[in-house]
């Protein structure tokens, strides 16, 4: 499948004086749908569900700060709150409750908490590897002292300030390296997403379009139990979907779904950490099914 040769048009929104980019795919009178990507990734990686959906649903796909076509922090700390403070300013400002939405990994995660905070804005959700860490990273990460975690955390900081951006000679060697991150990508599908990731440099070159200060999580944000009782706070029905050959684990094995109220867990074979690349197809057929039953039944098993 081939993305969209009509696409969407650009748009713009402030957030805390950040000039941040989304595109809309126009049918402005049908039910509000966003699209949100993941870490190091951009609004484009979505053309070819946007296309599929476009006919039923208003799509809006954002850039997240620092991401794509939006404006990059000063000072570097990208903080899952920001995150989502920024899609609730677009939520608002872009009039989209109730608004459903699929979110890709760093996107599941700010949709999450969004979800938990707003829980009667939200219609429907799917969430593609976005409950973040494993349950034992988790522990792994916490059991470390806070001064070991700071000392960490500025350690790694200093080097990325070091650290220029990766100048690739051509596309077609930046279309390699997508595909070195992902072998599941077809060439078509690591061309689009690499023309879309990436801009040119003066010199000819090409570099990838997000921050390099992406690449480090502050020190501080929310405790497990905190994100668990947001999770607790979701009222719409939820798709959690995880590719089985991810380094994500099972939400059903491992006790996180067990913290929704309305969620159904979705294991993918053939599928790693991008699974609306890896399964487009199928992926489609569980997106359209989910978005368009308006009655899933209440606490659903999962299946794999």
């Amino acid at each position: 499948m081939t993305a969209a040769t009509s696409g969407p048009t650009s748009q713009f929104y402030f957030s805390q004086r950040l000039r941040l980019h989304y595109v809309d795919w126009g049918n402005p009178d049908a039910p509000p749908l966003l699209l949100i990507h993941g870490g190091r990734d951009h609004c484009r990686n979505w053309d070819w569900i946007a296309e599929a959906l476009r006919a039923d649903y208003h799509v809006i796909a954002p850039d997240l700060r620092g991401h794509g076509d939006s404006q990059w922090m000063v000072g570097g700390t990208y903080g899952l709150a920001e995150f989502v403070y920024d899609i609730a300013q677009l939520i608002d400002q872009a009039e989209l409750i109730p608004v459903r939405i699929l979110a890709h990994s760093l996107g599941g995660m700010i949709t999450l908490q969004y979800a938990g905070v707003y829980p009667d804005k939200v219609a429907k959700l799917i969430a593609i590897e976005g409950l973040g860490l494993a349950p034992r990273q988790i522990v792994k990460a916490r059991d470390k002292p806070i001064a070991d975690r700071l000392d960490g955390w500025i350690g790694a900081l200093r080097k990325l300030s070091a650290r220029l951006p990766r100048r690739y000679s051509s596309l077609d060697d930046a279309v390699r390296r997508m595909r070195e991150e992902n072998a599941h990508l077809s060439p078509e599908q690591a061309r689009h997403l690499t023309v879309h990731g990436v801009n040119r440099n003066e010199d000819g070159t090409y570099s990838w379009k997000f921050d390099n200060y992406l690449r480090v999580f502050p020190p501080h944000g929310l405790s497990e139990d905190e994100t668990r009782a947001l999770w607790g706070r979701i009222t719409c029905p939820t798709l959690l979907v995880r590719g089985t050959e991810s380094w994500a684990s099972d939400p059903l094995q491992d006790g996180r779904a067990a913290h929704f109220q309305n969620a159904r867990v979705l294991n993918v074979e053939g599928a790693g950490h991008w699974v609306h690349h890896d399964r487009l197809d199928l992926m489609l057929g569980e997106i359209r099914a989910f978005l368009a039953n308006d009655s899933e039944d209440q606490r659903q098993a999962g299946h794999g």
